[in-house]
């Protein structure tokens, strides 16, 4: 015998529901008109090829006179820090009276085929951060690395430990091969040449469905009929809406520097043995001896808490800070708590130093 009994009645009552909310739903996207994101002002300060400097515009008489350059992920856009006025991690720094730059990568095309990851972070990183320190006389600033972005910001401070005085990471992986890393246990098999080689650039959609295929039931079924109970308020259903546009707008990646990512990061795990070369350098995680701030998900399914925790291990600095999130690797950003306890957290950690 089955453990429950359906019975006929409930099961047509539940269907009714169901189809009520539906066409109420429709007639609530009906009424949405273009979705708008990424809302807070800002100001191009700098522009070079593909990449963008932004400044947004403080929101409080005397901003900290150290900017904070936010250095975002290739794979998707940064408009995820700034997603709508009540949830925006831009805005929620920008409260506690940071001055805060953001590099936005763009959208490579052919011309980047042979962009690499030496360009991304001893040239546009280099150049953003000496355009920052010039505007204010400065020779250092704050850096925040999210997500790939993050261990962009590694390998930066690293190289360039004079032109950082504090780096916060967030679901930042520094171990590649943590057990529980299941991205990275699918990377390992893949002939990362043959497929840069035949692709050139590597479509966006490619990584966005694989990055959707970790969690295939959630991510591609369940959470659209969760979405059903709340289309009746137009608000949820416009972030839900936003969301959908960012988790499907992801840019290509330039060929070159994909190669050496997977290669070097996720197949030989690299960043913590000592072996990438940037340029003519080699990445050593103990040149980072400024303060650092290290802010991990404890539910990241694409990057696990161990992946991030790892850091630890291997700069050099004295001065070394985790902090814990509870949620999920998009939760950080957009979610409630986040908006009360992230902004605040980094503010108050830079105040400290």
């Amino acid at each position: 015998m089955f453990p429950f009994q359906v019975r006929p009645d409930q099961a047509v009552r539940e269907l009714l529901e169901f189809n009520q909310k539906l066409v109420g739903g429709l007639k609530t996207l009906v009424e949405i008109d273009e979705i708008n994101v990424g809302t807070t002002p800002k100001e191009i300060v700098y522009q070079e090829d593909k990449v963008i400097l932004y400044r947004y515009k403080p929101i409080v008489d005397k901003p900290n006179t150290t900017p904070i350059l936010i250095i975002y992920a290739l794979v998707n856009r940064p408009y995820m820090l700034d997603l709508e006025e009540n949830r925006s991690l831009i805005k929620g720094l920008l409260e506690t009276g940071q001055n805060v730059y953001l590099i936005d990568w763009g959208y490579p095309d052919s011309l980047d085929r042979y962009v690499t990851l030496n360009d991304y972070i001893n040239c546009y990183i280099h150049r953003c951060v000496g355009i920052v320190c010039k505007r204010y006389g400065i020779n250092e600033i704050n850096l925040l690395g999210i997500c790939q972005g993050g261990t962009f910001s590694l390998c930066y401070s690293a190289l360039h430990p004079e032109k950082v005085k504090n780096l916060i990471t967030m679901v930042t992986p520094v171990d590649f091969k943590t057990p529980n890393n299941l991205l990275s246990q699918w990377v390992q098999k893949i002939d990362i040449d043959l497929l840069v080689d035949t692709m050139g650039n590597i479509p966006g959609e490619l990584l966005n469905w694989t990055f959707l295929s970790l969690k295939p039931f959630r991510l591609t079924g369940q959470k659209y009929l969760d979405m059903i109970d709340d289309l009746d308020n137009i608000e949820a259903a416009k972030t839900f809406l936003r969301m959908e546009k960012w988790i499907f707008d992801s840019p290509d990646q330039a060929g070159e520097t994909f190669r050496q990512f997977m290669k070097d990061f996720f197949q030989k795990n690299g960043l913590i043995k000592n072996k990438v070369i940037i340029g003519k350098e080699k990445v050593d995680l103990a040149n980072i001896t400024m303060p650092v701030l290290n802010i991990y998900a404890t539910e990241d399914h694409l990057v696990p808490p161990d992946s991030s925790k790892a850091l630890q291990h291997y700069v050099g600095t004295q001065d070394y800070t985790e902090l814990a999130f509870q949620g999920g690797h998009i939760g950080i950003y957009v979610s409630s708590r986040a908006q009360k306890q992230v902004p605040s957290a980094i503010n108050n950690w830079l105040v400290t130093r």
